[in-house]
């Protein structure tokens, strides 16, 4: 085998998502990066793979990753994959790559994949964007983005006409947002959010042709520094604000009688069969918990229907909801950015508006 050199990046080709599993089961953010690496795929031209490590996973698991996008899933089954490990799953994927040369790579912004990629990126020597919201290799499909999402002369700014990966991502605690590239070195590495990449419908004839190539696993209890003696599960109640199809989400508009507003968010929520969320305000301010945060530092939803009670409409926080079904605005001041992209809007208290949605939507199912 060559000896690896990233610099050399012509030699490099593909794109390749990891696909974290855990307990066997594959975890959603992979079907969302391979929707999502389809596309870059499609654009360069070359083939979309997806890297699988673990031990004893299903095959139906693995086959059903090419329902998502994926034309080759390279599956990496060993007794020591079973269980993650930084050393474990870093020498596995590392040799993988330097055996194959992808251009890109995306690993899902989890906790094993904050802690997975700048390993793997340190040890290839090459660069890794971390937190992506999203991500482009078609110069024209970059500029049509900065139009919707920047306030950039798009039409008066030149552009270098390049393949290279443009990974965006909130700087400075979200109040920017920077478009990061990775020119010298390959592969591209990237770690995106949960949630912020739509998954594409699963394609049964794409699952069917998928080729699984099983890599032979070379790794020995010597290359893991760190024995796992064992795994301790905790059950918390968490928001589920990425599958919710309804989100009722609060702003700094409750500030008068925060509990009070929580609470009206939560009756509409139940209502409506949905969950409450937040703009980043009211973590800030202690009112609610930073698991409920929609935003660019929070998570990025897409439900069928999002309701915003008290927010102003920062960038901020529209760039974490501003692609969701429809759209209710309330709120008192009728120049609100929020209002630029609601599908409806009511100018007004929402600590009285949001009781009238209530009853009216009680009211509707009583009916039916």
């Amino acid at each position: 085998m060559a000896e690896f050199n990233s610099k050399d990046t012509a030699a490099f080709k593909g794109v390749w998502v990891f696909c974290e599993q855990r307990e066997g089961v594959i975890m959603s953010i992979s079907y969302q990066l391979l929707s999502e690496g389809r596309k870059l795929a499609n654009d360069l031209g070359v083939e979309l793979c997806g890297v699988v490590l673990g031990s004893n996973v299903k095959e139906e698991y693995i086959k059903a990753l090419g329902g998502y996008g994926a034309d080759k899933v390279y599956y990496c089954d060993h007794e020591l994959l079973k269980d993650y490990t930084t050393d474990g799953y870093t020498k596995v994927i590392c040799d993988l790559v330097e055996a194959n040369k992808p251009e890109i790579v995306l690993i899902g912004a989890t906790n094993i994949g904050r802690d997975l990629g700048p390993r793997c990126a340190a040890r290839l020597h090459t660069g890794l964007t971390a937190d992506c919201t999203h991500l482009d290799v078609d110069v024209a499909k970059y500029k049509e983005f900065l139009k919707t999402t920047s306030t950039i002369d798009v039409d008066n700014t030149a552009f270098e006409e390049n393949t290279n990966l443009k990974m965006t991502r909130p700087a400075f605690g979200g109040h920017l947002m920077a478009t990061i590239i990775c020119p010298r070195f390959r592969p591209q590495m990237s770690t995106v959010r949960p949630g912020v990449m739509a998954t594409q419908p699963f394609d049964e004839a794409g699952a069917a042709k998928t080729v699984v190539e099983k890599v032979p696993v070379t790794l020995s209890k010597e290359d893991i520094h760190v024995e796992i003696l064992e795994i301790k599960k905790a059950a918390k109640k968490l928001v589920d604000l990425i599958g919710a199809d309804v989100v009722v989400s609060v702003g700094r508009g409750i500030s008068k009688d925060p509990e009070k507003g929580i609470a009206l968010a939560q009756d509409l929520a139940n209502a409506l069969g949905g969950v409450v969320g937040s703009s980043r305000a009211c973590v800030d301010a202690g009112w609610i918990d930073a698991s409920h945060q929609v935003g660019q530092t929070g998570k990025t939803v897409h439900p069928r229907i999002y309701v915003a009670l008290g927010i102003s409409g920062a960038i901020q926080h529209k760039a974490g909801m501003q692609d969701s079904e429809c759209i209710i605005a309330v709120n008192k001041n009728a120049d609100a950015p929020i209002f630029e992209v609601a599908s409806y809007g009511i100018v007004g208290d929402l600590y009285k508006v949001a009781p009238m949605l209530t009853e009216a939507v009680k009211a509707l199912k009583a009916s039916k």
